[in-house]
């Protein structure tokens, strides 16, 4: 679909809608989205930790989300 396609939709569903409470959140989600937000800048202790943590990646030192969980499962039950 294209910009303009979705645009027409997104406006005729507007206008179709009657839900205060999700216009309000539409219009903050599209004024968000819209507002140029400035780039974060990390330091070098964030830079470095960034590295470290790719490279632990990259060599396969890492638990899965389940076996987090597992872990974390198991040292509540101590």
């Amino acid at each position: 679909m294209k910009t303009i396609e979705i645009k027409k939709k997104l406006i005729n569903e507007i206008n179709l809608s009657k839900n205060k409470n999700l216009l309000e959140e539409f219009y903050h989600f599209l004024n968000l989205e819209n507002e140029i937000q400035e780039t974060y800048k990390l330091n070098a202790e964030q830079n470095s930790a960034i590295a470290e943590a790719r490279e632990q990646i990259k060599n396969g030192d890492y638990l899965t989300n389940e076996q987090a969980n597992q872990e974390i499962d198991e040292w509540l039950n101590k």
